[in-house]
Order: C-alpha cells, then sequence, then structure tokens
C-alpha cells in the first residue's frame, strides 16, 4: 500500500541532541545486552516530535509509524 501522507511543515527543521551510540543504534548498530540505547533514543524522537506538534500520541511511548513519513 503506497498512501501518501500530508504533514504540515513536513519540511521544517527541529533539533535532537543524541549521544553517538544512541544515532548508531537508530542507525541500526546492535548493542547486545544494551538494547536501552536505541529505546531512549526514540523516546527522545517522540517527547520532540509531540511537544514541536503537540501530537497526542495513542500509546505514552510511541507514536504511529504513518505520521513519520
Amino acid at each position: 500500500m503506497n498512501t501518501m501522507v500530508k504533514i504540515p511543515q513536513g519540511d521544517e527543521k527541529v533539533t535532537v541532541q543524541l549521544t553517538v551510540k544512541e544515532l548508531m543504534a537508530l542507525a541500526g548498530v546492535r548493542f547486545h545486552g544494551n538494547h536501552s540505547l536505541e529505546v531512549a533514543a526514540r523516546k527522545k524522537l517522540n517527547e520532540v516530535l509531540e511537544e514541536t506538534y503537540h501530537i497526542e500520541s495513542t500509546r505514552k511511548d510511541t507514536i504511529p509509524y504513518d505520521m513519520l513519513s
């Protein structure tokens, strides 16, 4: 399914501070025994999205995948 989602101000830039390890975890590097790095990084991204765009997430720790397009 190829659905087009339009996001107002979708090209606007936001700043998120991540550690190098968190960035690597989001890029796909696996830190065996330390899954919390990826979890912490995703949480930071979700918090910035919610604060910047006043998005109410469906669950406390995630936002819908289709909103990221």
